[in-house]
């Protein structure tokens, strides 16, 4: 009645993101748990009354980069599509799912947009030379933002009461790693836990090394960041002016 989790670590928009472990629920089934939920609220509340609490709920929805990872790591999906197809692939298949879920009450979405995932650690110790952002997976996140934000307008154009926030995770972590003194950082290329090259050749285990004052780094293992650039991601999510969150912020959102 207050709020429910359907997401799944390493999940994607596609079903195969999670091949290594198999342990990930894919975005599909994840709105499929969501739809089973929206039965038994219609079941508590009547059919009006899970409207009404559901047009006044935000649906949240992070995902993708899993997705773009599989594909750069597959030979097999490379052969298939190009970049491009594969990008326009995702945004069609979560376009359909958001069909679903507007169908099932859906009316306030957050999105967040895939960072610049070329410039996390284990992306950068490919770079045998120098470390540097890999400019293929950063192409296919730019790509797939700009598909996910023409959907999103067509989409509230085209159905009853939708509103979003739009994050823009490219865009703002972008300027944290060119700028990262002016957020306290002094460490943008290796993660803080972690052991080999960048500390990201090997996760983040009971094994491993971690830095001294993770405040500093930007990245706290292989993949994720540390709680401190959650924090100015979080505070822009819900206060963020329009340069980073768009048309409106989350708490602009939640008055709608």
């Amino acid at each position: 009645m207050t709020g429910v989790s359907f997401a799944s670590g390493g999940a994607g928009i596609f079903n195969g993101t999670d091949r290594t472990l198999g342990q990930a629920i894919p975005l599909t089934k994840q709105v499929g748990n969501y739809e089973s939920v929206y039965g038994k609220l219609i079941q508590r509340l009547g059919l009006s009354g899970a409207q009404k609490r559901l047009s006044k709920s935000l649906f949240v929805i992070v995902i993708g980069s899993n997705d773009i990872f599989d594909y750069s790591g597959s030979s097999d999906l490379q052969k298939k599509s190009t970049p491009q197809q594969y990008v326009d692939s995702m945004v069609l298949t979560i376009k359909g799912l958001l069909k679903r879920l507007h169908t099932s009450g859906a009316r306030k979405f957050v999105f967040a947009g895939i960072g610049p995932l070329g410039c996390i650690p284990s992306q950068r110790i490919k770079n045998q030379t120098d470390h540097g952002c890999n400019e293929g997976s950063n192409l296919m996140a730019v790509a797939y933002n700009k598909g996910l934000n023409s959907i999103l307008q067509e989409l509230k154009s085209n159905l009853n009461a939708i509103s979003y926030s739009y994050f823009d995770t490219y865009a703002l972590m972008h300027n944290i790693i060119q700028n990262p003194a002016t957020y306290g950082f002094t460490e943008v290329e290796a993660a803080c836990c972690g052991r080999g090259k960048l500390n990201a050749q090997i996760p983040c285990l009971p094994i491993s090394k971690y830095c001294s004052n993770r405040r500093d780094h930007v990245f706290w293992d292989l993949y994720h960041p540390t709680e401190t650039t959650a924090s100015i991601l979080v505070d822009a999510i819900f206060n963020g002016p329009l340069q980073y969150t768009f048309p409106m912020n989350v708490r602009q959102l939640v008055t709608v």
